[in-house]
């Protein structure tokens, strides 16, 4: 019984676990370039009192089954779900969502970062930034008399400027960038995620080469979150950690029964 109390209250911490990650899931409902988690569980260790085979039958053959007692569960990992969520149109110059595959790089205070939001603005210098006033990389810088900006499916970034209105001048160009296991990435904050060993290096190149999305200005890619499933597996979670507090209750109710035989 007192085994059934500790084994239970792993799956209570599961639980909570689980909930914990769908409220931040749910919380960056709104949050552009957002990828959703999912957790993913083991079992723990078991304490094999007769291991299957070992023994044997009347007619001398091993016995089909053992004896074998778990000990409950624990979190194995949390993995990002790198779908590609719905592209919301906003119409302005500098929004570029990439439709498929692939991240842009960024400057960060810790080295470069990757990122799936594409909601530039232009610092006082003139270079394309994300909202966090990190440098897109490689740098793009935006005249002070551009009158347009441009930006096609394969990343060039043009426009006209007050000096040369009637004819089309090259800013720069955007690379994107891809990784074998994106589940590797180290979610950073900020809408950052930085490259780790899990994660492999970046293959980087053109949008649209080599299986990277193209990119879509004027545009915006919203989170991955689906609300309804999401407020699904929360109640399911929630169901099961009520199962086993109830699990914990029969168990102390029957080590209080064996305590009072003694009496």
């Amino acid at each position: 019984m007192l085994k059934s109390l500790y084994t239970t209250a792993t799956g209570m911490k599961a639980q909570q676990t689980m909930v914990d990650m769908i409220a931040n899931n749910i919380a960056n409902v709104n949050t552009a370039g957002f990828k959703k988690s999912q957790a993913s569980f083991e079992d723990l260790f078991y304490v094999t009192l007769q291991s299957p085979g070992l023994a044997q039958g009347g007619d001398g053959s091993p016995v089909p089954i053992g004896t074998q007692i778990g000990s409950g569960t624990r979190l194995n990992g949390t993995t990002k779900v790198f779908t590609t969520g719905t592209l919301e149109i906003t119409e302005r110059q500098l929004d570029v969502a990439i439709d498929g595959d692939g991240f842009f790089a960024v400057t960060t205070q810790n080295g470069t970062g990757y990122t799936r939001d594409g909601g530039f603005h232009v610092n006082r210098d003139g270079k394309l930034v994300t909202g966090q006033g990190y440098v897109l990389t490689p740098e793009i810088t935006i005249p002070s008399d551009a009158l347009e900006i441009s930006i096609d499916p394969a990343g060039r970034v043009s426009g006209r400027t007050a000096g040369s209105p009637d004819t089309s001048t090259s800013f720069g160009d955007i690379t994107i960038h891809r990784f074998i296991n994106p589940s590797g990435l180290l979610a950073d904050g900020s809408n950052v995620m930085r490259q780790t060993d899990a994660s492999g290096p970046p293959t980087t190149g053109t949008p649209g080469d080599n299986g990277l999305g193209l990119l879509k200005q004027g545009f915006v890619e919203r989170s991955n979150v689906q609300i309804v499933n999401e407020l699904v597996n929360l109640i399911v979670a929630q169901r099961a950690y009520e199962v086993n507090s109830r699990a914990i209750q029969a168990s102390d109710q029957m080590l209080q029964t064996a305590t009072n035989i003694s009496r």
